[in-house]
């Protein structure tokens, strides 16, 4: 019997070839640029968020916002302007047509671009802004498709701009508390994570009666996809706590299976009018909660879950585990395996270690919660955290978390420093999409990641962190 194709060898064979003259963005850091000229595409929903943090943030220019809504545009030009009026005086409109933002792109030339639409676009939109010479920052997700993520991580390269997925969950206090943790050690050899986006999103279904806003078009992806539709949330903070396409490991394989899909129907019957669009949609095609199992090149485990259906709390679950120890979220908690001999003085006065009984371990059978988790930010708190907090607070956006992150991403153009997310990275987490669809209509058959670093993972340096 023939041997099977190493992993390795069944990756290269369906890579594609980089393109001539494009060169490896991993540890890309784009020219210094005193002034950024920022311009976005979308400001219906997370869109003004966006574009206010950057108007406010120091050496930028607001040049051009584009929406296929007029008011939508005037709203946040007077909400850009609030910040400072004289430095965005110059900020252009474009509405009323699916490819205005290519004017815009043409007309006002921007250093970066903001893209902050419905799925389908994200791809082409980011695509036409690399080639229009701006780098570009996209809501998740990255891409919907493997192909669409080629043609990316292609221009990306092709062009030497950036084009990064926001990710914002990375820039929580919790999870950058976490990621420091892991790079000082703290949970041991890192073995197993687990991430989701468990968030009942029904409410947005009426938007397709009032014929506008995210519901307007998510409520069809529900619909239509069976799969993880929205992995990133989760799996962003976890695949860098493990160095996932950064140097150490990477993703390899996926498996998935799905619920049968109840709740968006319940929803409708029980919620809206006879004559309402959404009793005529058919939503048994979907899958109401998905749970997939990622394993990574070096044998550790991943979990995601997805639900933006179910009657529960919101979790992103965001949970780390090695041989010292855990960490996990909603709610924030602490399990670790230390006694005074092999506890720094910190963790030490953490765990309450007795200096008379070295051989003591500590508790990890019960959680660290509450005041006790807290007191391990005066020693884990991530610097760029403390260094952004007063950012965070005056700005907001998921309790600080957008501020950082687009305060951050200036900051590093300004700079002339690598993002803190590659192209690859945002890449790699988008791919859950279409291979969980995939696993999930083969009945949870593994699906292998395509290797979108093309080998060059494994030169690519670990986030650091950040000061």
């Amino acid at each position: 019997m023939a041997a099977l194709p190493s992993l390795a060898a069944a990756q290269s064979a369906n890579t594609p070839s980089r393109l001539a003259g494009a060169k490896y963005m991993g540890d890309f850091a784009a020219p210094k640029l005193d002034k950024v000229k920022v311009a976005i595409i979308g400001v219906g929903a997370r869109g003004p968020g966006h574009i206010v943090q950057a108007a406010a943030c120091e050496g930028t220019e607001v040049v051009g916002i584009c929406d296929l809504y007029e008011d939508l545009c005037n709203n946040a030009r007077n909400a850009v302007l609030k910040q400072d009026p004289e430095r965005h005086k110059n900020v252009k409109l474009y509405f009323g047509d699916e490819h205005a933002y290519q004017k815009m792109l043409a007309e006002t030339k921007p250093d970066a671009v903001w893209i902050a639409t419905p799925w389908e676009w994200h791809a082409p939109m980011a695509i036409d802004a690399m080639l229009s010479g701006a780098h570009a920052f996209v809501e998740v997700p990255l891409g919907t498709s493997i192909e669409e993520l080629w043609k990316i991580i292609d221009t990306s390269e092709k062009t030497q701009r950036h084009c990064m997925m926001m990710e914002n969950v990375n820039y929580g206090r919790e999870e950058l508390m976490f990621l420091n943790m892991c790079r000082q050690g703290v949970f041991g050899e890192i073995l197993h994570g687990e991430a989701a986006y468990i968030h009942e999103l029904r409410g947005q279904m009426h938007q397709v009666d009032a014929g506008r806003g995210t519901g307007f078009w998510r409520t069809y992806h529900w619909a239509k996809e069976n799969g993880n539709l929205y992995p990133t949330h989760g799996l962003g903070p976890v695949a860098q706590y493990m160095n996932l396409g950064r140097g150490e490991d990477n993703f390899r394989r996926l498996v998935s299976f799905s619920s049968p899909a109840k709740n968006h129907e319940l929803y409708a019957k029980e919620k809206t009018k006879p004559d309402s669009k959404l009793r005529q949609i058919d939503y048994s095609k979907g899958g109401d909660m998905n749970t997939s199992v990622i394993k990574t090149v070096l044998g550790r485990t991943l979990m995601v879950q997805w639900d933006e259906s179910s009657p529960r709390p919101y979790s992103r679950h965001n949970l780390i585990q090695g041989t010292r120890g855990t960490g996990a979220g909603f709610p924030n908690r602490l399990a670790l395996d230390y006694c005074w001999k092999n506890a720094t003085p910190e963790l030490r006065k953490l765990l309450n270690l007795p200096e008379d009984k070295p051989n003591q371990s500590s508790n990890y059978h019960e959680w660290i919660e509450g005041g006790g988790f807290n007191a391990f930010y005066e020693y884990f708190d991530h610097p760029l955290y403390k260094r952004m907090a007063d950012v965070a607070k005056k700005h907001g956006g998921h309790g600080g978390m957008d501020a950082i992150m687009n305060f951050r991403m200036i900051e590093c153009l300004r700079k002339g420093e690598p993002l803190d997310q590659n192209v690859y990275e945002g890449a790699f987490w988008a791919a859950v999409t279409p291979l969980s669809r995939k696993s999930v209509a083969e009945d949870g058959m593994p699906q292998d990641f395509p290797d979108f670093t093309r080998g060059q993972w494994k030169t690519t340096k670990p986030l650091a962190v950040v000061q």
